[in-house]
């Protein structure tokens, strides 16, 4: 059975909801996920000065804390992350950090990747945050999968990607089925791939 992990930070729950929709792909194509969320760093009144911060921390309580074992016991890695200022939040940058002695290793080398996320504005960094999550598999020599235009979703093609108009748009079914084509894909792709890996 291929082993995928989606792995994400989400402040107000965008996030959250495509990683939600991804894993249950990822499930219904046949692998075994591990749905991962990162550590959140920001101060108490940061979180409590933004409506739907505290409560998605409420909501996603059940998740569970995404760790390096989590990397080394994937074949493929979901990464998920707002736009801040055109790239990774910092709270999935400080995990990514912390891979350094895996990187060394090799043992995230191999694994196919890929990569969604959201901002608040039409133009808000889509492409640039996930083309920097691109620069990260690749020093992990990864195999890089995007959703390209491969399906009847037309999602964006570098990964799946959501416009929030700061909160007044939730989560569609446009979204949601962009996110499910780039996760099946992605465990497509790693369980090709694992089938080469261990035979040989």
């Amino acid at each position: 059975m291929t082993n995928l992990a989606v792995i994400f930070y989400s402040s107000t729950g965008t996030i959250t909801r495509i990683a939600r929709e991804m894993a249950r792909a990822a499930q219904a194509e046949g692998a075994e996920v591990r749905l991962r969320k990162v550590a959140e760093l920001a101060p108490q009144e940061a979180i409590d000065s933004v409506p739907g911060w505290a409560e998605n921390l409420e909501r996603t309580a059940d998740i569970p804390p995404a760790t390096p074992d989590d990397m080394v016991w994937a074949d493929a890695v979901i990464f998920g992350t707002p736009t801040r200022f055109g790239n990774v939040a910092s709270q999935l940058k400080q995990f990514i950090d912390t891979l350094g002695g895996l990187q060394a290793q090799g043992l995230l080398a191999g694994k196919v990747y890929s990569g969604f996320t959201s901002t608040a504005t039409p133009h808000g960094g889509h492409e640039s945050t996930l083309l920097a999550l691109g620069n990260t598999f690749h020093h992990f020599g990864g195999v890089i999968v995007p959703p390209g235009y491969t399906d009847a979703a037309h999602g964006n093609p570098y990964g799946t990607s959501h416009f929030t108009g700061n909160g007044t748009v939730p989560v569609g079914e446009p979204t949601l089925a962009a996110a499910r084509a780039q996760a099946t894909r992605v465990a497509r792709f790693a369980a090709a791939i694992r089938s080469v890996r261990f035979a040989a």
